[in-house]
């Protein structure tokens, strides 16, 4: 049997499941259009985490730690980051509520280079893991029948249903910080008014008016940059030399 630097065509065990695990996990995320970079980001610092441990699950994680590898800069950002790459079957999250003991979080192997991608962790974690690696093709057939139903609809000149329209209209990914100051660096505004904007909306909690859900993030950003535009001009004091020529001279004082 061999052992963890047992060499491989030149390279340890160790250093072949870095490799194929890191290369299964880029070919699923190429296909998933949920992420962002913050969760890339995130995923990258619990691997290395994972890796110090030599592959073994569970492994303990501080916020503070993971937000500073990850350079994640809220603390919002980093919690919905972690809790959505648990819902999306890239992790298994196991938070901790006692101060004394940290969250743990069980990573899932992808590597495809081996058959044994379920025996690695704890055995609680090992049939979560078996069966969460299933979702990306499960995912990638309802995609293939999605685009088979499309193409018989366009045979058949039948255009798309107005439930399928306002699926596509629910879905919303809060975005983080740096992808706001970029679509306002684009839109010929600043960061400073970027982070206004960010700050505001991850303050109670991404609702348009207080209320309603958010449903285009970059529709919401337009809008605050035409009332931040027409405020300034309010603003503008007036000239107290200027006159008005309209003036009514008859009226007495």
């Amino acid at each position: 049997m061999k052992t963890p630097e047992t060499p491989v065509n030149g390279k340890t065990l160790n250093e072949v499941n870095y490799i194929q695990h890191l290369t299964g996990f880029y070919e699923l995320i190429a296909k998933d259009n949920r992420l962002t970079t913050a969760h890339v980001s995130l995923y990258m610092a619990l691997f290395q985490f994972w890796n110090l441990n030599r592959f073994q699950n569970p492994i303990s994680i501080s916020r503070n730690e993971m937000m500073d590898i990850s350079k994640i800069g809220s603390t919002n950002t980093y919690t919905r980051c972690l809790k959505e790459l648990d819902t999306y079957g890239y992790i298994q999250y196991l938070p901790s509520f006692n101060p004394l003991k940290g969250s743990t979080v069980n990573l899932f192997d992808f590597n495809k280079g081996t058959d044994n991608s379920c025996d690695k962790g704890s055995s609680k974690a090992t049939d979560k893991a078996c069966e969460r690696l299933v979702r990306p093709s499960i995912n990638k057939r309802k995609h293939i029948n999605n685009k088979t139903r499309e193409k018989e609809n366009s045979k058949n000149e039948f255009p798309p249903t107005q439930k399928n329209k306002k699926m596509k209209n629910q879905h919303f990914t809060i975005p983080d910080l740096q992808e706001v100051q970029s679509y306002f660096l684009e839109k010929q505004n600043s960061q400073t008014e970027a982070e206004r904007f960010f700050n505001y909306f991850e303050s109670n909690g991404w609702l348009v008016g207080g209320k309603t859900k958010m449903k285009d993030w970059k529709a919401a950003a337009r809008n605050w940059m035409m009332r931040s535009k027409e405020f300034q001009k309010e603003k503008q004091p007036t000239n107290p030399l200027s006159t008005n020529q309209n003036k009514d001279y008859s009226i007495p004082l």
